[in-house]
């Protein structure tokens, strides 16, 4: 008995021989290769000519597959060949309209296949998830950079990490985060001494002599190390973003816009509020101190500058389109920095209004500043962006120095000792730096 193949169900045999066209091919689709004068192919399943205008033009039912690949058999492990008309070039694994370009979602891992070294650091890596090891085609590193290095990692935090601060009289350090905890670490052994738990989310934290500030919602936590008190400074209306020393008073930027301004008592064992510094239509979320003047950023994209004295605001500037993110003062200069990818440099005039005198663009918005001098005294910049990097750039000239690659955002920048400085991002993750007397650095 004999068995015929017919277009409405696939063959039944073991050997699976598939019915076959007048012209010979299994399909009724145009070889890409061929158009193009490039097929190579032994026994290509696709036309070589015009498709066919008969009745067994029609493609067979159990062919209509979506999404699948249809390969020479005689090259199973070969690489797809792309659909018809596609704009991928002539390999999707070798984009070569821009090779150079990573595809949606992030660098891809691909092994080398020269000796030409690959500068792509592995996303997956960084993230803590390459499972490629050695054989990866991706540099394996935590920066690129000609004067710092990767000194240590202290793991401990599960959210974002909102603070760092090292007494300059103690051997500790502490970092606060939005796990709700405070945590206090022997930067002798790199080891979590203690956890501190907190009402809510730690928005930041300074030190200032014996005394460590906590922002948390609707108030600030005050702890003498010395003497163990322990306070609370009610005030703040909503989250405390950012706290500032200067005059001997304590500033804290809140989420209604407001800036409490507190000073401490006769007998130094407590804080009364001095005043509530109000003007800001948006959160407060940056402060800095310079020139016996309390400069404010604000969510509302201005600057306010405010007498420290009279604690009145003398100046409002609106440079910035977007929120201003971060603020310091270095010698005649103020940096302000933003979401709308700018950093300014402001120095004031002979009226001694502030005026911005350069413009640095970034290809993302900007998110924390920190200033800081390498192991030659020259002046750096480090400068945290919101595509998970940190950058570090030579002052004035903006050349750059290096670059941080981080799981998330890097929020929380903070300068220590010996050449040292810190970094932690919004998985919790704390990071050591260490600056290098000379040579480059890959880490």
């Amino acid at each position: 008995m004999t068995m015929t193949a017919t277009l409405s169900e696939p063959p039944r045999s073991a050997n699976k021989k598939r019915f076959r066209r007048p012209n010979g091919t299994t399909t009724s689709r145009v070889c890409y290769y061929w158009k193009s004068g490039r097929c190579t192919r032994r026994g290509c399943p696709f036309l070589h000519g015009e498709p066919p205008t008969d009745a067994f033009a029609a493609t067979p039912s159990f062919m209509k597959r979506k999404n699948v690949w249809k390969r020479n058999p005689e090259t199973k492990n070969s690489s797809p060949a792309p659909k018809e008309g596609s704009s991928k070039g002539e390999n999707p694994r070798n984009n070569t309209k821009n090779p150079n370009s990573p595809p949606k979602g992030g660098y891809k891992r691909k092994r080398r296949e020269s000796s030409e070294p690959n500068d792509i650091v592995c996303r997956d890596f960084i993230a803590g998830s390459c499972t490629d090891g050695e054989s990866c085609g991706n540099r394996h590193v935590y920066s690129i950079s000609d004067g710092f290095s990767l000194l240590a990692r202290l793991e401990g935090h599960s959210q974002a990490v909102t603070g760092i601060a090292l007494p300059s009289w103690s051997n500790m350090m502490f970092s606060g985060s939005k796990d709700k905890t405070v945590k206090v670490w022997d930067c002798g052994t790199g080891q979590c001494a203690q956890v501190i738990t907190m009402e809510g989310e730690v928005g930041c934290l300074i030190t200032e002599g014996p005394w460590v500030f906590v922002g948390i919602p609707n108030a600030v936590k005050a702890w003498n190390l010395q003497t163990g008190l322990d306070l609370s400074l009610e005030g703040p209306k909503g989250h405390v973003y950012v706290l500032m020393i200067g005059n001997e008073t304590l500033f804290a930027g809140a989420q209604d816009g407001s800036v409490s301004a507190w000073r401490p008592n006769a007998d130094g064992k407590n804080f009364e509020l001095a005043a509530t510094l109000g003007g800001h239509k948006k959160s407060v979320v940056s402060l800095i101190v310079g020139a016996m003047k309390l400069y404010s950023g604000s969510m509302d994209g201005t600057i306010r500058v405010w007498d420290l004295e009279t604690l009145q605001c003398t100046h409002t500037f609106t440079a910035h389109q977007s929120v201003v993110t971060s603020l310091i003062c270095w010698e005649d200069f103020l940096l302000s920095c933003s979401l709308d990818q700018t950093i300014k440099a402001w120095r004031a005039t002979e009226t001694e209004v502030l005026e911005v005198t350069y413009t640095h663009t970034e290809e993302h918005g900007v998110l924390a500043l920190r200033g800081v001098y390498d192991n030659q005294g020259r002046p750096v910049l480090l400068c945290s962006c919101n595509d998970n990097s940190v950058h570090a750039y030579d002052l004035p000239s903006f050349k750059d120095r290096g670059r941080i690659f981080s799981k998330e955002e890097v929020r929380a920048i903070q300068i220590g000792p010996n050449g040292l400085f810190f970094t932690g991002d919004g998985t919790g993750d704390l990071k050591v730096w260490k600056w290098l007397s000379n040579g480059k650095s890959a880490s």
